[in-house]
């Protein structure tokens, strides 16, 4: 009799949990990303930045390079404050290249932060287009495929990535209209 009770009870939480179930979708942001024409522009916009400063650095590393291999073939000719006037000068300028690749390049340099401001207003957007597809469809859940969650499979209707691309590309051609309109 105790185990038809919790027989029952568990089939009653099974029944009532699956008219409970929330729907849950699937969308990629990445992909929503790169498909976003702004986006790709305003990435061009940092990798050019980036390209720059790679060759400012590459050129420092050069001149760093000549100006080591010119100190180590006269060092034997060179005498007190000069011998110490020219070494300064060969480790301020190493020192001068691994302070600004730090800055630049580091972990939280100068790259890390423009990826971070070009990349937030956009995923902005994404969050609200995703929230209002979520509103449409009836989601309770929406996981974004492209942040480390494993999914195994996917059936094509859960995944809601070209549904809120939809929804972010209407919204920019609007704004493209107004912008037209009012000049």
């Amino acid at each position: 009799m105790k185990n038809f009770k919790i027989t029952i009870t568990f089939v009653l939480l099974l029944i009532f949990g699956f008219g409970n179930a929330q729907k849950i979708g699937v969308v990629d942001t990445n992909e929503i990303l790169n498909k976003l024409p702004q986006y790709k522009e305003a990435e061009a916009r940092l990798n050019a930045q980036i390209d720059t400063w790679q060759s400012e650095l590459q050129n420092m590393q050069a001149e760093y390079e000549r100006k080591k291999a010119a100190f180590e073939s006269e060092k034997v000719l060179l005498i007190g404050d000069q011998l110490k006037l020219r070494e300064k000068e060969v480790v301020d300028l190493d020192k001068n290249i691994k302070t600004t690749t730090s800055l630049r390049f580091g972990a939280n340099g100068e790259i890390t932060k423009l990826r971070t401001n070009l990349v937030l207003p956009f995923q902005d957007q994404i969050w609200g287009a995703i929230k209002t597809m979520s509103e449409k469809n009836g989601l309770g859940i929406v996981l974004d495929k492209s942040n480390n969650i494993s999914v195994i499979f996917l059936q094509g209707k859960y995944d809601y990535t070209e549904k809120v691309l939809a929804i972010l590309l209407k919204g920019d051609k609007k704004e493209k209209t107004t912008s037209k309109s009012k000049k």
